[in-house]
């Protein structure tokens, strides 16, 4: 429970905007029409993040539209007793988490209309260990971040390395990250798992997309369809007034 609940301040950076703008973001290239990277994210979510931070402007059973039964959702993504209509809340209070953490990890329902999924899917990536840090960790995308590593047991063990080059007669600091020892998933598969974490922050921010999508494209086909015909009815309309007129 303990592992559980450390694990689901991942998102607690979010709480403050820091910077980290001198990092160059790596692309998520997430899919919202691939309803399965979708519900892998949602189960990661729910393992990880749900514990302390809350979703309250989405609910269970909003997972239905992609393709979810309620049954499958009450065995596989709640555990204490949630109903599939509720949203997806935490039990502990913003106070108490404000006593343990220094700042109440944030609602995670539009963090990547917020952060952008691009910035989400390279903090997730860029953590490495610093002995300098209370909590033995650091992060790239966030400097300084106050949080450990929760994912480490998958992704492994990283280590931030500085090269000095010169460069027109100055030295630049070039950091890079270097798996020092590797975890339970390799680089691919960790990849996957956070840029499918990424995919269902970004569905969860605007779960009603798709949907709007769809319809747009119907919308549009009609009014195409109805232009084609108006122009027909104009043509039979005024076929005689463009007629040429023939003189007896």
């Amino acid at each position: 429970m303990v592992k559980r609940f450390i694990l689901a301040l991942l998102f607690a950076p979010a709480a403050a905007h820091a910077a980290g703008g001198d990092i160059r973001l790596d692309r998520a290239s997430i899919d919202s029409g691939d309803v399965l990277s979708i519900q892998r994210g949602a189960r990661v979510f729910v393992n990880y993040c749900l514990n302390c931070h809350s979703a309250a402007a989405m609910r269970y059973n909003r997972l239905t539209d992609l393709g979810l039964t309620e049954r499958q959702i009450k065995d596989n993504l709640l555990f204490a007793g949630e109903k599939v209509g509720d949203t997806m809340q935490i039990a502990a209070g913003k106070k108490d988490q404000q006593e343990w953490f220094g700042v109440a990890p944030p609602d995670l329902s539009v963090i990547a209309r917020s952060r952008g999924v691009d910035w989400l899917y390279t903090y997730m990536r860029s953590f490495y260990r610093d002995p300098t840090r209370v909590t033995g960790w650091n992060n790239l995308a966030f400097p300084n971040v106050g949080m450990p590593h929760v994912l480490w047991q998958l992704q492994g063990t990283q280590v931030l390395k500085s090269e000095i080059e010169e460069h027109g007669g100055r030295e630049v600091e070039h950091r890079k990250l270097v798996l020092e020892s590797p975890g339970i998933l390799s680089p691919l598969e960790y990849d996957k798992l956070a840029r499918d974490l990424v995919n269902y922050l970004s569905y969860m921010g605007e779960p009603a997309q798709a949907r709007r999508v769809q319809i747009g494209i119907v919308v549009l086909l009609f009014l195409s369809l109805l232009l084609v015909l108006s122009w027909l009815l104009k043509t039979e309309y005024w076929k005689d007034v463009h007629r040429p007129s023939t003189s007896r």
